[in-house]
């Protein structure tokens, strides 16, 4: 039985650090021809159409006023607000490594608020596993990141405040799973209504985003439609399904700890898709940001 659950976490865990990487490589392939805001629109426009379609046939139960207000909430900071960053500063011209870069940032930062937040403990150990994956993060990254300099100096703020939106988020669901309001411990929503419902908001956002950012008609032909298809089977089902999976399963260090895989990940990605190839520093970071996520996890 233990066996088994190690197995399933496992597979969660290298699910989402997969999947999560597809999005910066479904940035490279949709804004170049998009801006973020269409792209995301429609995105999650038809994202949501599905989910709410698998809702309706397998009969969930509706969502109750709390749970409702909760996933538009985290919704709204883990995609509208993460998304708007990361997506949008490639866009900007930022490199796909030095978003990856400001991403990977997230676990420190949620380790730092776990334990005010949600009493959970992160030990010295942890610490220490977080910071050596911060530094094979930094060293896989680095190049490319010295390597960009055609994007605007604000620009360079936009993955730094999408990072903070994916923390707030983690923070607010992981929050919400503990307890519910009469503080017993909470089922909770099934993951494809939560997942409805944090498309069908993140929907609306970028839809009013793109009045202002783009518009929201397609531009781009089949490739604008691949791109969606891309973002919507892989990091909004994939990505976000296994993470909101994990975190219901572990605890936030843990989870966290992994973004620490999706720099490295996706420059793999980027050489297999589109022949990108990666230096010695990259390969050598490739194993720090192992050894850093199986100390932060040794035990747990």
């Amino acid at each position: 039985m233990i066996g088994g659950i190690g197995k399933s976490r496992g597979f969660a865990e290298a699910g989402f650090v997969v999947m999560w990487s597809s999005g910066f490589i479904g940035a490279r392939l949709g804004t170049q021809e998009a801006a973020t805001p269409t792209l995301m629109a429609w995105r999650f426009l038809i994202a949501a159409g599905i989910l709410v379609m698998v809702a309706v046939l397998l009969r969930r139960r509706l969502p109750t006023r709390r749970e409702l207000a909760v996933q538009v909430i985290v919704g709204l900071l883990a995609q509208g607000v993460y998304l708007a960053g990361t997506v949008g500063a490639v866009e900007f011209g930022i490199t796909a490594g030095t978003a990856a870069l400001v991403a990977a940032l997230q676990p420190l930062f949620a380790a730092a608020l776990a334990g005010p937040v949600l009493d959970e403990r992160v030990d010295g150990r942890q610490w220490v596993g977080l910071v050596v994956g911060l530094v094979g993060v930094t060293l896989v990254v680095g190049g490319d990141a010295l390597a960009g300099g055609k994007a605007p100096l604000w620009a360079y703020a936009m993955p730094f405040f999408g990072m903070v939106g994916l923390v707030a988020a983690t923070l607010v669901e992981r929050k919400n799973n503990m307890k519910d309001v009469s503080g017993q411990p909470d089922a909770g929503l099934s993951l494809d209504v939560a997942l409805a419902i944090q498309c069908s908001a993140s929907a609306l956002f970028f839809a009013v985003l793109a009045m202002f950012w783009g518009g929201l008609e397609p531009v781009g032909g089949m490739h604008f439609w691949i791109s969606v298809a891309w973002f919507v089977v892989f990091s909004t089902f994939g990505g976000y399904g296994f993470y909101w999976l994990n975190l219901k399963r572990s605890g936030v260090t843990r989870v966290s700890s992994l973004i620490y895989l999706t720099p490295p990940t996706t420059i793999i990605w980027a050489y297999l898709m589109f022949g990108e190839r990666a230096g010695p520093l990259a390969f050598l970071g490739l194993l720090i940001c192992f050894g850093g996520v199986m100390l932060a996890n040794r035990g747990n």
